[in-house]
C-alpha cells in the first residue's frame, strides 16, 4: 500500500475511533525513538497538534539503539517506545509485560531505504561472500539485524558464520572507512552517504524480499501502564491514525520532512531523499506473525507468543 492510497484507509480508522476533541486533562507522555525516516508518524502527530489536541502531552526522546527501549519502558524512564518488532517479541519472551498500541509503517515491494553495503577492500559482492566477515547491525535482534540474517538463509548461507557486531547508525560511516568491519546492514541517509563517500558500495536492497505488509515499527508499552490509562491510548491511537493520514498525503510532503529533520537532525539535501515508508497505524495477529515465524526460524524465541493478548486494538 502505497501512503497515498492509504487515505481512505485512515479516514476509517478515525471515524471508528468515535473519540471527541479532547477526553481528560492534559497527561504528560515520554515516547522513545532512534534514528530512522519511519519516525515521521510520530514526529508528525507532535507537530500538527494531533497529541495536545487530544490531551496528550507528548515528548519525544531520543534512544541510539533499538534494543535500549524495552528496559526504558520497564524501568519507567519512556512511557511509550517506538520499537522493531523484533526488539518487542524478544523483550516479551524475556518476560516483559509489554503490549502494542500502534504501529506506524509497514514494509513494501518497493522498500530501498534500507540496504546491506560493504567494503570494496571486503570483496562481498553475494550473500554468500558474508561467511567469516565481520557485519554491523543498528541492534543486535532488532529489525535490520534480523531481516538480514534471513536474506542470508534466503540464499543458502549459514548465518552463524557471520559474525555480527552492534553499531548505531551514525558510526556505520566511520567504522567502514577505519576497515573494522567488512560491512553494515543501515538505512537511508546514513546508506546514501556511505555510497557516496566509496566507504562502502550497495550489495541488496534485502529489505523488499521481505513479505510486504510487514511492520517496520510498533509503539510499544507497560501493560499496566495502558489498563490504567485506557482513554490515554485510544487518543494516541487516534492522534497516529490522524498522523498517518497527514503523511500519507503526498501534499504534505514538504512538512512531513521538515518536522523529520528537526528530531533527527539531518540536512534538508539528505531529508529530501529518505524514503518513507507506507502507514500501518493499526497492527493485526497477521502481521506479527510474520516477523514471529522469521525469529522462531533464528531460534530467537522460547515459546510461541499469544499475539491476540499482545496487541491493544
Amino acid at each position: 500500500m502505497k501512503r497515498r492510497e492509504f487515505l481512505g484507509t485512515a479516514a476509517a480508522l478515525l471515524a471508528s475511533a468515535g473519540l471527541p476533541g479532547r477526553v481528560f486533562a492534559n497527561t504528560d507522555v515520554s515516547v522513545g525513538y532512534t534514528t530512522v525516516s519511519d519516525a515521521a508518524y510520530l514526529f508528525s502527530a507532535v507537530e500538527q497538534g494531533y497529541f495536545g489536541k487530544l490531551g496528550l502531552d507528548v515528548v519525544p526522546r531520543f534512544i541510539p539503539l533499538n534494543p535500549s527501549l524495552p528496559p526504558a519502558i520497564q524501568s519507567g524512564s519512556l512511557t511509550v517506545a517506538l520499537e522493531t518488532p523484533s526488539v518487542f517479541l524478544q523483550s516479551v519472551d524475556g518476560g516483559l509485560d509489554h503490549v502494542v498500541i500502534a504501529g506506524a509503517a509497514q514494509l513494501s515491494k518497493g522498500t530501498t531505504g534500507a540496504g546491506f553495503v560493504a567494503t570494496e577492500a571486503s570483496g562481498i559482492k553475494t550473500a554468500q561472500d558474508c561467511v567469516g566477515k565481520t557485519i554491523g547491525a543498528p541492534g543486535l535482534g532488532a529489525l535490520l539485524h534480523v531481516a538480514f540474517r534471513k536474506w542470508l538463509r534466503q540464499n543458502g548461507v549459514d548465518d552463524t558464520k557471520v559474525k555480527f557486531v552492534e553499531a548505531a547508525f551514525p558510526q556505520h560511516n566511520d567504522l567502514l572507512r577505519g576497515g573494522s568491519i567488512d560491512g553494515v546492514v543501515t538505512v537511508d541517509p546514513f546508506m546514501g552517504r556511505i555510497v557516496s563517500s566509496g566507504s562502502g558500495r550497495l550489495v541488496s536492497h534485502f529489505l523488499a524480499e521481505l513479505p510486504e505488509g510487514m511492520p517496520t515499527l510498533v509503539f510499544v508499552t507497560r501493560r499496566d501502564w495502558a489498563e490504567a490509562h485506557p482513554k490515554e491510548v485510544k487518543a494516541f491511537q487516534q492522534a497516529i491514525a490522524q498522523s498517518a493520514e497527514f503523511v500519507a498525503d503526498a501534499a504534505n510532503d514538504k512538512a512531513v520532512r521538515e518536522q523529520l529533520g528537526k528530531y533527527i537532525k539531518l540536512p534538508p539535501p539528505v531529508l529530501a531523499t529518505m524514503e518513507i515508508n507506507p502507514p500501518s497505524p493499526s497492527i493485526t495477529v497477521e502481521q506479527l506473525n510474520h516477523w514471529v515465524e522469521t525469529m522462531a526460524e533464528q531460534d530467537m524465541l522460547k515459546s510461541k507468543p499469544d499475539l491476540s493478548k499482545l496487541i491493544i486494538s
